[in-house]
């Protein structure tokens, strides 16, 4: 075997360690802070997908562009109306030669039947930017359905984490799947750390996608992950012999290097662009993406690789996978 060690994963693992510890420690704290001290005691602050909310849409005669939305959702906010979030939506599908154009759909807090104060702050700040502007929906969605969606949410977040334990525990033996487990926590602790850090500091919210971004983390993560778990296990067939284990984890390390970068570079670079130049709405779905995937690669060639030395240096005699 072709053994030029570019990167040494055991010979740093405590490096790795502290690393790791480094990236989680900041958020785990802002997620225990965040659960004692907040009103919902919860280590995030949740949307209206999950605390109900309001969605009010208006039909305008003109083009609306993304530019303008960041302009309405401040005039909102001065106008008291809590944590709006604006979306256009293109009706006319290429059709031109039509009066109207787009849908701005603004989404806050519920808005109840007999509260018309709210409503008609929404409609007025909108009337502004675009005089003929219509309102033509209101769409509520209660608490009670909210809650509903969050418990649903989790429970998706625990069957996939369930159904990837499952796979790994047949598909390696039992201290790669830890392992891998581990660098999943790794991952999602991570991602939700930093979103923690966000909601407390800079008052954002999570919504439905945010929980759909986790379970493409958790699939990027474990997919990653498997690639460098799968030559360890094929270079210990033939190898074991003739290397110990950490040389071996190392060589196979750096012979899925350039795979793993480029994969993650690559898509690193769609989801910049989406975060830039895409829509105000997805900006923190984009954001979530980003993250995990950068934490993903990471963990998969140094967290979980170093797990599984760690593990085996322990136990201290040789093992066939």
């Amino acid at each position: 075997m072709e053994n030029k060690i570019r990167i040494h994963v055991v010979k740093y693992r405590w490096l790795w360690m502290c690393l790791s510890a480094l990236f989680l420690l900041p958020g785990i704290i802002t997620m225990i802070y965040a659960s004692i001290n907040s009103p919902s005691h919860l280590p995030l602050k949740v949307g209206i997908d999950y605390t109900g909310g309001t969605v009010l849409q208006y039909m305008t005669d003109k083009k609306v562009e993304n530019s303008s939305l960041s302009t309405i959702r401040e005039e909102l906010v001065k106008n008291g109306v809590e944590n709006p979030s604006l979306q256009i939506i293109n009706v006319n599908d290429g059709v031109t030669n039509t009066s109207n154009n787009d849908i701005i759909a603004v989404r806050t807090k519920f808005i109840a039947e007999d509260d018309t104060t709210t409503a008609n702050k929404v409609t007025s700040v909108i009337k502004s930017s675009y005089e003929n502007a219509e309102l033509i929906s209101t769409t509520s969605v209660g608490p009670t359905l909210g809650k509903e969606l969050f418990k649903n949410s989790l429970i998706a977040l625990s069957l996939a984490c369930l159904g990837i334990v499952v796979y790994l525990s047949f598909r390696f033996q039992f201290d790669f799947a830890v392992a891998a487990i581990l660098a999943l926590i790794h991952d999602v602790l991570f991602v939700v750390g930093v979103f923690a850090m966000l909601c407390y500091f800079l008052n954002v919210q999570i919504d439905g996608l945010f929980i759909t971004a986790l379970l493409t983390v958790i699939g990027f993560s474990v997919h990653d992950t498997i690639v460098v778990f799968d030559r360890i296990r094929e270079n210990l067939r033939y190898y074991a012999k003739k290397m110990s284990f950490g040389e071996i984890v190392d060589a196979s390390v750096n012979q899925t290097l350039a795979r793993s970068i480029n994969t993650s570079v690559t898509t690193l670079i769609t989801l910049l662009a989406l975060y830039f130049f895409g829509g105000v709405t997805t900006k923190d779905f984009v954001l979530a993406m980003i993250l995990g995937i950068a934490i993903g690669t990471y963990s998969s060639i140094f967290f979980a690789s170093m797990l599984i030395d760690f593990w085996r240096d322990k136990q201290n005699q040789p093992k066939r996978v």
